[in-house]
């Protein structure tokens, strides 16, 4: 069984700590709607210390930092995951995110993060996010 979670209005962190600790407990998981999630803080800090993530390491050897909503979803629950131990690798081959609602989940119950719905005073979604890094979706 698959727990579906919309990230619309979540706030990135809190939803992503909650879903690590689920995938480290042994559940599957699928994020709908990764782009509507919420970054908490001033514009252009978020900007500054994203595009510098980017900008860290060499095209060839990396390290290599997504553009794309869903990927940037997935790579901040994979830094609350020891994904180098065989145990964490395997808690994060059983997430899925995706950007929108995919047809196979249309029509099913969503489940929103308890604590991780607030409204913050300044924030910046994770799509906005993304087409500042230089996505096309």
């Amino acid at each position: 069984m698959v727990a579906i979670i919309d990230a619309e209005g979540s706030i990135l962190g809190r939803m992503c700590t909650k879903v690590a600790k689920r995938l480290l407990n042994g559940e599957t998981i699928a994020i709908v709607n990764a782009e509507k999630a919420l970054i908490s803080g001033k514009r252009t800090t978020i900007k500054q210390n994203y595009t510098q993530k980017r900008q860290v390491g060499t095209y060839r050897k990396g390290p290599f930092f997504p553009r794309m909503p869903d990927r940037l979803v997935k790579r901040t629950v994979r830094g609350m995951i020891p994904y180098q131990t065989p145990h964490g690798r395997t808690a994060f081959k059983r997430l899925k995110c995706y950007i929108g609602i995919p047809k196979e989940f249309e029509g099913k119950t969503f489940e929103k993060i308890d604590g991780a719905v607030k409204q913050p005073v300044e924030f910046m979604t994770v799509g906005d996010l993304s087409v500042e890094l230089g996505a096309r979706f």
